[in-house]
Protein backbone atom coordinates (compact mmCIF):
# COMPACT_ATOMS: atom_id res chain seq x y z
CA UNK A 1 0.00 0.00 0.00
CA UNK A 2 1.28 3.70 -0.81
CA UNK A 3 1.80 6.19 1.43
CA UNK A 4 -0.55 8.69 -0.37
CA UNK A 5 -3.34 5.69 0.08
CA UNK A 6 -2.12 4.85 3.85
CA UNK A 7 -3.04 8.64 4.43
CA UNK A 8 -6.06 8.42 3.05
CA UNK A 9 -7.39 5.88 4.54
CA UNK A 10 -6.01 6.91 7.86
CA UNK A 11 -7.91 10.19 7.12
CA UNK A 12 -11.03 8.66 6.26
CA UNK A 13 -10.94 6.29 8.60
CA UNK A 14 -10.16 9.28 11.27
CA UNK A 15 -13.27 11.28 9.98
CA UNK A 16 -15.63 8.03 10.16
CA UNK A 17 -14.41 8.34 13.85
CA UNK A 18 -15.16 11.74 14.84
CA UNK A 19 -18.71 11.71 13.04
CA UNK A 20 -21.23 11.01 16.10
CA UNK A 21 -18.35 10.24 17.96
CA UNK A 22 -17.51 11.44 21.60
CA UNK A 23 -15.46 14.84 20.36
CA UNK A 24 -18.53 15.62 18.21
CA UNK A 25 -20.64 15.83 21.11
CA UNK A 26 -17.95 17.55 23.27
CA UNK A 27 -18.24 19.91 20.81
CA UNK A 28 -21.57 20.28 20.48
CA UNK A 29 -21.84 21.33 24.24
CA UNK A 30 -19.38 24.16 23.59
CA UNK A 31 -21.30 25.51 20.30
CA UNK A 32 -24.18 25.69 22.42
CA UNK A 33 -22.81 27.74 24.99
CA UNK A 34 -21.60 30.00 22.24
CA UNK A 35 -24.87 30.24 20.89
CA UNK A 36 -26.47 30.96 24.24
CA UNK A 37 -24.01 34.02 24.83
CA UNK A 38 -24.17 35.08 21.71
CA UNK A 39 -27.69 35.12 21.31
CA UNK A 40 -28.15 38.02 23.55
CA UNK A 41 -27.31 40.05 20.03
CA UNK A 42 -30.98 38.80 19.20
CA UNK A 43 -32.86 39.97 22.50
CA UNK A 44 -31.21 42.82 24.27
CA UNK A 45 -32.89 45.34 21.63
CA UNK A 46 -36.07 43.94 21.85
CA UNK A 47 -36.13 44.20 26.11
CA UNK A 48 -34.34 47.75 25.56
CA UNK A 49 -37.66 48.53 23.24
CA UNK A 50 -39.58 50.79 25.89
CA UNK A 51 -36.75 52.34 27.68
CA UNK A 52 -35.74 53.59 24.13
CA UNK A 53 -38.31 54.76 23.07
CA UNK A 54 -38.77 56.62 26.17
CA UNK A 55 -35.26 57.74 26.30
CA UNK A 56 -35.15 59.12 22.81
CA UNK A 57 -38.71 60.39 22.74
CA UNK A 58 -39.58 58.60 19.09
CA UNK A 59 -42.89 56.31 17.88
CA UNK A 60 -43.17 52.89 17.77
CA UNK A 61 -41.83 52.05 14.83
CA UNK A 62 -39.06 53.98 15.42
CA UNK A 63 -38.48 52.85 18.34
CA UNK A 64 -38.46 49.12 16.52
CA UNK A 65 -36.14 50.51 13.95
CA UNK A 66 -32.99 49.45 16.00
CA UNK A 67 -34.21 45.73 16.10
CA UNK A 68 -34.66 46.11 12.54
CA UNK A 69 -31.18 47.65 11.66
CA UNK A 70 -29.64 45.00 14.08
CA UNK A 71 -31.34 41.58 12.02
CA UNK A 72 -30.73 42.51 9.09
CA UNK A 73 -27.41 43.35 9.73
CA UNK A 74 -27.50 39.66 11.48
CA UNK A 75 -28.27 38.61 8.23
CA UNK A 76 -25.90 39.92 6.00
CA UNK A 77 -23.34 39.26 8.76
CA UNK A 78 -24.46 35.21 8.57
CA UNK A 79 -23.36 34.60 4.92
CA UNK A 80 -20.25 36.41 5.79
CA UNK A 81 -19.32 34.66 8.86
CA UNK A 82 -20.32 31.20 6.98
CA UNK A 83 -17.58 31.80 4.51
CA UNK A 84 -15.21 32.69 7.00
CA UNK A 85 -16.46 29.43 8.68
CA UNK A 86 -15.86 27.55 5.57
CA UNK A 87 -12.50 28.87 4.68
CA UNK A 88 -11.33 28.82 8.25
CA UNK A 89 -13.29 26.88 10.27
CA UNK A 90 -15.40 28.32 12.93
CA UNK A 91 -13.03 29.63 15.66
CA UNK A 92 -12.03 32.62 13.36
CA UNK A 93 -15.86 33.94 12.99
CA UNK A 94 -17.00 33.03 16.66
CA UNK A 95 -13.98 35.32 18.07
CA UNK A 96 -14.19 37.98 15.68
CA UNK A 97 -18.15 37.92 17.13
CA UNK A 98 -17.00 38.43 20.48
CA UNK A 99 -14.87 41.23 19.85
CA UNK A 100 -17.62 42.97 17.31
CA UNK A 101 -20.48 42.37 20.18
CA UNK A 102 -18.24 43.71 23.25
CA UNK A 103 -17.16 46.93 21.11
CA UNK A 104 -20.96 47.06 20.34
CA UNK A 105 -22.36 47.37 23.60
CA UNK A 106 -20.01 49.33 24.90
CA UNK A 107 -20.89 51.94 22.13
CA UNK A 108 -24.48 51.69 22.46
CA UNK A 109 -24.61 52.36 25.80
CA UNK A 110 -22.77 56.37 24.96
CA UNK A 111 -25.29 56.66 22.10
CA UNK A 112 -26.57 60.08 21.84
CA UNK A 113 -29.61 59.73 19.76
CA UNK A 114 -31.53 56.70 18.19
CA UNK A 115 -29.62 56.77 14.91
CA UNK A 116 -25.97 55.92 16.95
CA UNK A 117 -27.80 53.63 18.91
CA UNK A 118 -28.96 51.98 15.93
CA UNK A 119 -25.96 51.99 14.17
CA UNK A 120 -23.95 50.40 17.16
CA UNK A 121 -26.61 47.91 17.11
CA UNK A 122 -26.48 47.14 13.57
CA UNK A 123 -22.86 47.41 12.36
CA UNK A 124 -21.40 45.76 15.63
CA UNK A 125 -23.84 43.96 17.44
CA UNK A 126 -25.94 42.17 14.75
CA UNK A 127 -23.16 41.27 12.72
CA UNK A 128 -20.99 40.09 15.44
CA UNK A 129 -23.84 37.71 16.90
CA UNK A 130 -24.72 36.57 13.61
CA UNK A 131 -22.06 33.97 14.12
CA UNK A 132 -23.67 32.44 16.94
CA UNK A 133 -26.73 30.88 14.46
CA UNK A 134 -26.05 30.12 10.93
CA UNK A 135 -22.43 29.03 10.97
CA UNK A 136 -22.48 26.99 14.36
CA UNK A 137 -25.53 25.55 12.81
CA UNK A 138 -23.51 24.58 9.98
CA UNK A 139 -20.16 23.40 11.74
CA UNK A 140 -22.40 21.17 13.84
CA UNK A 141 -24.16 19.53 10.92
CA UNK A 142 -20.48 18.11 9.56
CA UNK A 143 -19.91 15.72 12.41
CA UNK A 144 -23.52 14.32 12.40
CA UNK A 145 -24.92 11.77 10.30
CA UNK A 146 -26.84 9.31 12.19
CA UNK A 147 -28.35 11.94 15.01
CA UNK A 148 -27.86 15.26 12.95
CA UNK A 149 -31.89 16.13 13.26
CA UNK A 150 -31.30 15.99 17.28
CA UNK A 151 -27.69 18.30 16.76
CA UNK A 152 -28.83 20.73 14.66
CA UNK A 153 -31.70 21.22 17.52
CA UNK A 154 -29.60 21.48 19.75
CA UNK A 155 -27.35 23.98 18.47
CA UNK A 156 -30.54 25.92 17.48
CA UNK A 157 -32.01 26.06 20.89
CA UNK A 158 -28.92 28.33 21.83
CA UNK A 159 -30.70 31.35 20.60
CA UNK A 160 -33.74 30.33 22.31
CA UNK A 161 -31.83 29.45 25.54
CA UNK A 162 -30.46 33.30 25.44
CA UNK A 163 -33.82 34.37 24.56
CA UNK A 164 -34.90 32.88 28.09
CA UNK A 165 -32.13 33.91 30.40
CA UNK A 166 -31.16 37.04 29.51
CA UNK A 167 -34.45 39.05 28.97
CA UNK A 168 -35.08 38.89 32.62
CA UNK A 169 -32.06 39.30 33.68
CA UNK A 170 -31.62 42.45 31.37
CA UNK A 171 -34.86 43.58 32.41
CA UNK A 172 -33.40 43.47 36.02
CA UNK A 173 -30.59 45.23 34.91
CA UNK A 174 -32.59 48.43 33.22
CA UNK A 175 -34.43 48.40 36.42
CA UNK A 176 -31.69 48.39 38.92
CA UNK A 177 -28.76 50.21 36.50
CA UNK A 178 -30.00 51.49 33.75
CA UNK A 179 -30.26 50.81 30.10
CA UNK A 180 -26.57 52.00 29.59
CA UNK A 181 -25.01 51.06 32.01
CA UNK A 182 -26.43 46.89 31.52
CA UNK A 183 -24.91 47.13 28.48
CA UNK A 184 -21.56 47.78 29.01
CA UNK A 185 -21.90 44.80 31.38
CA UNK A 186 -23.05 42.65 28.76
CA UNK A 187 -20.50 43.50 26.20
CA UNK A 188 -18.02 42.98 28.95
CA UNK A 189 -19.31 39.43 29.57
CA UNK A 190 -19.07 38.48 25.54
CA UNK A 191 -15.64 39.35 25.56
CA UNK A 192 -14.88 37.12 28.43
CA UNK A 193 -17.24 34.25 28.06
CA UNK A 194 -17.10 33.79 24.01
CA UNK A 195 -13.20 34.53 23.06
CA UNK A 196 -12.56 31.08 25.56
CA UNK A 197 -15.21 28.61 24.21
CA UNK A 198 -14.01 29.80 20.68
CA UNK A 199 -10.36 28.89 21.15
CA UNK A 200 -11.99 25.48 22.38
CA UNK A 201 -13.21 24.59 19.06
CA UNK A 202 -9.25 23.92 17.81
CA UNK A 203 -10.26 20.79 15.17
CA UNK A 204 -11.82 21.28 11.50
CA UNK A 205 -14.34 19.53 10.50
CA UNK A 206 -14.15 15.91 9.51
CA UNK A 207 -12.49 15.12 6.24
CA UNK A 208 -14.91 15.78 3.15
CA UNK A 209 -12.56 14.31 0.40
CA UNK A 210 -8.88 12.93 0.33
CA UNK A 211 -7.28 12.51 -2.75
CA UNK A 212 -6.41 9.04 -2.99
CA UNK A 213 -4.16 7.93 -6.31
CA UNK A 214 -5.75 10.46 -8.62
CA UNK A 215 -9.34 9.29 -7.20
CA UNK A 216 -11.11 11.23 -4.69
CA UNK A 217 -12.71 9.31 -1.74
CA UNK A 218 -15.91 10.89 -0.14
CA UNK A 219 -17.22 10.52 3.54
CA UNK A 220 -20.56 9.00 4.05
CA UNK A 221 -21.91 12.02 5.30
CA UNK A 222 -21.53 13.53 2.16
CA UNK A 223 -24.70 11.18 0.32
CA UNK A 224 -27.35 13.44 -0.90
CA UNK A 225 -31.13 12.94 -1.58
CA UNK A 226 -31.57 14.68 -5.46
CA UNK A 227 -35.09 17.03 -4.70
CA UNK A 228 -37.82 17.47 -7.66
CA UNK A 229 -36.35 20.76 -8.11
CA UNK A 230 -33.06 22.16 -9.66
CA UNK A 231 -30.70 23.06 -6.71
CA UNK A 232 -31.14 27.19 -8.01
CA UNK A 233 -35.08 26.28 -7.53
CA UNK A 234 -34.86 25.11 -4.06
CA UNK A 235 -32.41 27.59 -2.85
CA UNK A 236 -35.11 30.09 -3.80
CA UNK A 237 -38.01 28.34 -2.15
CA UNK A 238 -35.91 28.15 0.95
CA UNK A 239 -35.40 31.56 0.97
CA UNK A 240 -38.91 32.42 0.64
CA UNK A 241 -40.25 30.08 3.06
CA UNK A 242 -37.95 31.35 5.58
CA UNK A 243 -39.07 34.83 4.74
CA UNK A 244 -42.33 34.28 5.18
CA UNK A 245 -42.70 32.11 8.26
CA UNK A 246 -40.50 34.38 10.16
CA UNK A 247 -42.29 37.65 9.29
CA UNK A 248 -45.21 35.74 10.94
CA UNK A 249 -42.93 34.86 14.01
CA UNK A 250 -41.26 37.85 14.65
CA UNK A 251 -44.62 39.52 15.57
CA UNK A 252 -45.37 38.42 19.09
CA UNK A 253 -41.51 37.48 19.15
CA UNK A 254 -40.91 41.48 19.25
CA UNK A 255 -43.60 42.82 20.31
CA UNK A 256 -44.85 41.08 22.89
CA UNK A 257 -43.18 43.18 25.76
CA UNK A 258 -44.74 46.26 24.34
CA UNK A 259 -47.90 44.99 24.22
CA UNK A 260 -48.17 43.96 27.52
CA UNK A 261 -46.98 47.53 28.50
CA UNK A 262 -50.39 49.06 25.93
CA UNK A 263 -52.66 46.23 28.21
CA UNK A 264 -51.39 47.51 30.74
CA UNK A 265 -49.45 44.80 32.51
CA UNK A 266 -45.93 46.69 32.15
CA UNK A 267 -42.35 45.25 31.02
CA UNK A 268 -41.75 43.38 33.17
CA UNK A 269 -44.85 40.45 32.48
CA UNK A 270 -43.91 40.98 29.18
CA UNK A 271 -40.60 39.49 29.98
CA UNK A 272 -41.64 36.84 31.70
CA UNK A 273 -43.76 35.96 28.83
CA UNK A 274 -41.29 36.41 26.30
CA UNK A 275 -39.19 33.96 28.31
CA UNK A 276 -41.44 31.56 29.10
CA UNK A 277 -42.30 31.47 25.18
CA UNK A 278 -38.95 31.15 24.16
CA UNK A 279 -37.54 28.55 26.84
CA UNK A 280 -40.58 25.76 25.96
CA UNK A 281 -39.59 26.99 22.14
CA UNK A 282 -36.06 24.74 23.37
CA UNK A 283 -38.59 21.82 24.19
CA UNK A 284 -39.92 22.20 20.70
CA UNK A 285 -36.78 22.46 19.28
CA UNK A 286 -35.62 19.46 20.73
CA UNK A 287 -38.43 17.31 20.19
CA UNK A 288 -38.64 18.25 16.83
CA UNK A 289 -34.99 17.34 16.43
CA UNK A 290 -35.79 13.69 17.43
CA UNK A 291 -38.77 13.63 15.58
CA UNK A 292 -36.57 15.23 12.72
CA UNK A 293 -34.29 12.10 12.27
CA UNK A 294 -37.52 10.67 11.67
CA UNK A 295 -39.34 12.20 9.05
CA UNK A 296 -37.34 14.28 7.77
CA UNK A 297 -36.70 18.47 8.01
CA UNK A 298 -39.78 19.36 5.37
CA UNK A 299 -41.58 17.39 7.33
CA UNK A 300 -40.84 18.55 10.30
CA UNK A 301 -41.24 22.22 8.44
CA UNK A 302 -44.49 22.02 7.50
CA UNK A 303 -45.96 20.52 10.96
CA UNK A 304 -44.37 22.99 13.13
CA UNK A 305 -45.57 26.11 10.26
CA UNK A 306 -48.58 24.51 10.66
CA UNK A 307 -48.66 25.06 14.56
CA UNK A 308 -47.44 28.13 14.80
CA UNK A 309 -50.33 29.52 12.58
CA UNK A 310 -52.77 28.21 15.07
CA UNK A 311 -51.06 29.64 18.01
CA UNK A 312 -51.18 33.30 16.50
CA UNK A 313 -54.98 32.69 15.89
CA UNK A 314 -55.14 32.31 19.53
CA UNK A 315 -53.68 35.91 20.08
CA UNK A 316 -56.76 37.43 18.06
CA UNK A 317 -59.74 36.62 20.54
CA UNK A 318 -57.63 36.53 23.88
CA UNK A 319 -55.42 39.66 25.58
CA UNK A 320 -56.05 38.54 29.37
CA UNK A 321 -53.17 38.32 31.55
CA UNK A 322 -53.57 34.71 32.05
CA UNK A 323 -54.46 33.72 28.47
CA UNK A 324 -51.36 35.92 27.07
CA UNK A 325 -49.13 33.55 29.12
CA UNK A 326 -50.67 30.30 28.12
CA UNK A 327 -51.03 31.52 24.18
CA UNK A 328 -46.89 32.84 24.52
CA UNK A 329 -46.54 29.28 26.27
CA UNK A 330 -48.15 27.49 23.35
CA UNK A 331 -46.70 29.80 20.60
CA UNK A 332 -43.02 28.34 22.08
CA UNK A 333 -43.99 24.75 21.93
CA UNK A 334 -45.32 25.28 18.26
CA UNK A 335 -42.24 26.61 16.09
CA UNK A 336 -38.88 25.95 17.78
CA UNK A 337 -38.83 23.23 15.17
CA UNK A 338 -39.09 26.00 11.60
CA UNK A 339 -35.45 27.34 11.38
CA UNK A 340 -33.60 24.56 12.08
CA UNK A 341 -35.49 22.50 9.78
CA UNK A 342 -34.00 24.39 6.97
CA UNK A 343 -30.72 23.23 7.90
CA UNK A 344 -31.45 19.68 7.33
CA UNK A 345 -33.78 20.42 4.53
CA UNK A 346 -30.01 21.67 2.93
CA UNK A 347 -27.98 19.07 5.14
CA UNK A 348 -30.78 16.54 2.73
CA UNK A 349 -30.37 17.91 -0.66
CA UNK A 350 -27.02 19.53 -1.15
CA UNK A 351 -23.11 18.39 -0.36
CA UNK A 352 -21.63 19.04 3.01
CA UNK A 353 -18.86 21.04 1.53
CA UNK A 354 -21.83 23.82 0.87
CA UNK A 355 -22.95 23.81 3.80
CA UNK A 356 -22.14 26.97 5.60
CA UNK A 357 -22.71 29.27 3.00
CA UNK A 358 -26.13 27.19 1.82
CA UNK A 359 -27.42 27.41 5.32
CA UNK A 360 -26.32 30.63 5.99
CA UNK A 361 -28.20 32.19 2.94
CA UNK A 362 -31.36 30.40 4.14
CA UNK A 363 -30.90 32.02 7.95
CA UNK A 364 -30.22 34.91 6.33
CA UNK A 365 -33.21 34.83 4.49
CA UNK A 366 -35.29 33.85 8.10
CA UNK A 367 -33.62 37.00 10.11
CA UNK A 368 -34.68 39.47 7.31
CA UNK A 369 -38.19 37.99 8.07
CA UNK A 370 -37.61 39.32 11.63
CA UNK A 371 -36.58 42.44 11.15
CA UNK A 372 -39.35 43.36 8.14
CA UNK A 373 -41.76 42.01 10.29
CA UNK A 374 -40.65 43.34 13.11
CA UNK A 375 -40.66 46.94 11.26
CA UNK A 376 -44.03 46.07 9.61
CA UNK A 377 -45.72 45.07 13.18
CA UNK A 378 -44.54 48.27 14.64
CA UNK A 379 -46.01 50.33 11.46
CA UNK A 380 -49.56 48.90 11.70
CA UNK A 381 -49.86 49.46 15.35
CA UNK A 382 -48.86 52.83 14.48
CA UNK A 383 -51.49 53.38 11.70
CA UNK A 384 -54.11 51.38 13.35
CA UNK A 385 -53.53 51.75 16.99
CA UNK A 386 -53.69 48.06 17.65
CA UNK A 387 -51.97 45.17 17.46
CA UNK A 388 -54.77 43.09 16.05
CA UNK A 389 -54.09 44.30 12.60
CA UNK A 390 -50.51 43.42 12.62
CA UNK A 391 -51.42 39.64 14.17
CA UNK A 392 -52.97 38.87 10.60
CA UNK A 393 -50.92 39.95 9.21
CA UNK A 394 -48.34 37.53 10.05
CA UNK A 395 -50.95 34.79 9.80
CA UNK A 396 -51.51 35.56 6.07
CA UNK A 397 -47.33 34.69 5.48
CA UNK A 398 -47.66 31.67 7.57
CA UNK A 399 -50.02 30.83 5.36
CA UNK A 400 -47.69 31.15 2.70
CA UNK A 401 -44.97 29.20 4.58
CA UNK A 402 -46.95 26.40 4.55
CA UNK A 403 -48.06 26.41 1.35
CA UNK A 404 -44.75 26.60 0.14
CA UNK A 405 -43.88 23.11 2.58
CA UNK A 406 -46.85 21.23 1.68
CA UNK A 407 -45.58 21.50 -2.25
CA UNK A 408 -42.22 20.69 -1.82
CA UNK A 409 -43.15 17.71 0.81
CA UNK A 410 -45.84 16.94 -1.99
CA UNK A 411 -43.97 17.25 -5.16
CA UNK A 412 -41.15 15.49 -3.24
CA UNK A 413 -43.27 12.13 -3.05
CA UNK A 414 -45.02 12.57 -6.34
CA UNK A 415 -41.35 12.16 -8.05
CA UNK A 416 -40.31 9.53 -5.82
CA UNK A 417 -43.55 7.79 -6.98
CA UNK A 418 -43.22 8.58 -10.55
CA UNK A 419 -39.78 7.40 -10.70
CA UNK A 420 -40.34 3.88 -8.28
Amino acid sequence: MSERTATAGAAAQQGRYDIDGRYAWQRLCLSLALATVGGIGLWSVVVALPAVEAEFGVDRSDASLPYTATMLAFAVGGVLMGRLADRFGIRVPMILAALLMGAGYVLVSFAGNLWEFVAAQALLIGIGASASFGALVADVSLWFRRRRGIAVAIVASGNYLAGTLWPSLLQYGIDTIGWRSSHVVIGIACVVLMVPLALALRRRPPVEEVAAGGSVIRSAHDRVDTPHLSPRALQVLLVVAGLACCIAMSMPQVHLVAYCVDLGYGPARGAEMLAAMLGLGIVSRLACGVLADRIGGVGILLLSSSLQCLALFFYLPFDGLMSLYVISALFGLSQGGIVPSYALIVRQYFPASEAGFRISLVVMATIVGMAIGGWLSGLIYDLTGSYQVAFMNGIAFNLLNMSLAAWLLLGGRFRRAGTA
